[in-house]
């Protein structure tokens, strides 16, 4: 067997060819576009997208802002099951409300000392005498002048 012999491009676009060499040529012109597309294409360097956290919060249900309550309702001891999980719950809510107001007013050491550290210098101006106030807090002298000494009369 000698080389494979191949058939011109002319012969090949014959109808009675294509039949037969359709889906070899539907296979290479499509790699052919492949490598042309990936010749072509490009991509800028940037770097990733970080996503952000929002600031809104999604609810799809509208119990939060119509402030309704539990579902079912028993009145004057009619399902009494029910009163008791209705009581449970709202137990539970006032319990949350409490909690979030507490941690809200709560103070943290750190935050505490911050406050107190700048108040001791803002009390201690306060009480300050007049002469302390205008001398230099670099004297260590406790704020006093020297006496006058008399010349020596030699």
């Amino acid at each position: 067997m000698g080389p494979k012999m191949h058939l011109s491009k002319n012969v090949k676009q014959m109808k009675f060819m294509q039949r037969q060499y359709g889906e070899e040529n539907a296979a290479e012109e499509e790699e052919a576009l492949r490598s042309k597309v990936d010749e072509d294409h490009w991509v800028l360097d940037l770097p990733e997208l970080t996503v952000k956290e929002s600031k809104y919060v999604f609810d799809n249900s509208f119990v939060s802002f119509e402030n309704l309550q539990f579902g079912r309702f028993s009145f004057r001891g009619m399902n009494p099951a029910i009163e008791k999980l209705a009581a449970n719950q709202k137990a539970a809510s006032e319990l949350e409300v409490l909690e979030a107001k507490e941690k809200e007013m709560e103070v943290s050491d750190e935050e505490m000392a911050a406050r107190y550290s700048s108040l001791v210098g803002t009390v201690g101006k306060k009480f300050a005498t007049k002469r302390s106030r205008t001398s230099p807090p670099s004297q260590e002298g406790g704020g006093k002048r020297p006496k006058f000494m008399k010349p020596a009369d030699d």
